[in-house]
């Protein structure tokens, strides 16, 4: 069980203190990975995802028998700047959808096995407008981590994080800004669909919220700049190191509410995989700054945990392979 989280600092304290991977079964991994019936690499990414996969499980021959994916949805006050095509009455909406079992991330889960849990926070109070103050008071964001850090259930054996949140790609590009630098525009894309008009407005909010909370702090960045959902991302992300189960990063949004946590501690995200690059331009260099390299490139940009959740059954192809293979000895084939 995962304590109760009681304030920032807290958090911060367990995020730099987290477990690593099991030195052990990754070693024994690799070994095995050597032994089985085929030429040495020839599955390629595969087996660097089986042998990451078992060190956090601590396992040299896996199963994935439990995913979980989590929605997280969140309104914002950044909205009343126009910076959406879609009103926010859109995020209620999908919500309902998603627990009618409507939308494209329950169709992915359930393809995919997995559980799927979905959490609306405040979705009657949206976070503040982060141009004219912080998102987020340090007790709203508390309870938007506290959300995602008990979401997680410790019985998963790999986790997906998505959101839902009219908006989102605004303050999710702000975090990006204000952890890696550059322009506004360098990391603001056209979310939903806005057209050079929106675009233009869009770039300005996050220059102007950035500009007015100046901070590289992984926590503070989130509570000046980010969203209710985003946090519970961050918090989900959290608990499942604490857990040591494995998780696959989701798109912009996610990946930017992830990148907070790297800014608190450098090896924060080593549990986790890209499973995608959206099509949200700034996203590939988000990876790049993260040092992840992408699963899948689809063009997708749908959010919701939808490219994470499609790359969920690549894994459980890698771990398969790895577990369910024979080896050499096993089958009777000459190794050469």
């Amino acid at each position: 069980m995962l304590p109760a989280l009681t304030d920032l600092a807290q958090f911060r304290d367990l995020l730099g203190k987290a477990p690593g991977p099991d030195t052990a079964a990754r070693s024994e991994a690799e070994a095995r990975n050597g032994q089985l019936t085929k030429p040495p690499g020839a599955l390629g990414r595969l087996e660097d995802l089986a042998i990451w996969y078992a060190g956090w499980r601590g396992d040299a021959r896996p199963e994935i028998k439990a995913p979980q994916v989590i929605v997280f949805a969140g309104n914002h006050g950044v909205t009343a700047q126009g910076v959406s095509a879609f009103p926010a009455e859109v995020t209620v909406q999908m919500v309902m959808n998603f627990r009618h079992g409507g939308a494209a991330i329950n169709q992915l889960a359930r393809a995919a096995g997995a559980r799927m849990d979905v959490h609306a926070l405040e979705l009657d109070r949206p976070t503040q407008d982060f141009t004219q103050g912080p998102a987020m008071s340090g007790a709203e964001l508390l309870s938007a981590l506290q959300t995602g850090w008990s979401a997680v259930d410790p019985q998963a054996d790999l986790l997906v994080v998505g959101e839902m949140g009219i908006g989102n790609t605004t303050p999710a590009a702000a975090i990006a800004h204000a952890l890696f630098g550059g322009t506004a525009a360098d990391w603001t894309g056209r979310g939903t669909g806005v057209n050079d008009a929106g675009l233009a407005n869009k770039t300005r909010v996050v220059a102007e919220g950035v500009s007015l909370h100046r901070s590289r702090d992984g926590l503070e960045v989130l509570r000046c700049l980010g969203g209710r959902e985003l946090a519970a991302m961050a918090g989900a992300i959290a608990a499942a190191r604490q857990l040591r189960i494995p998780v696959i990063l989701d798109g912009f949004i996610c990946t930017a509410a992830a990148a907070t946590l790297a800014a608190i501690s450098v090896d924060a995200l080593d549990h986790t995989v890209a499973g995608h690059q959206s099509s949200e331009g700034a996203h590939r260099v988000l990876l790049e700054k993260l040092g992840k390299e992408a699963l899948l490139s689809l063009g997708l940009r749908l959010g919701e945990g939808s490219g994470a959740a499609l790359a969920i059954n690549i894994l459980k192809s890698a771990v398969a392979c790895h577990s369910g293979m024979a080896t050499f000895a096993e089958a009777g084939v000459s190794d050469g």
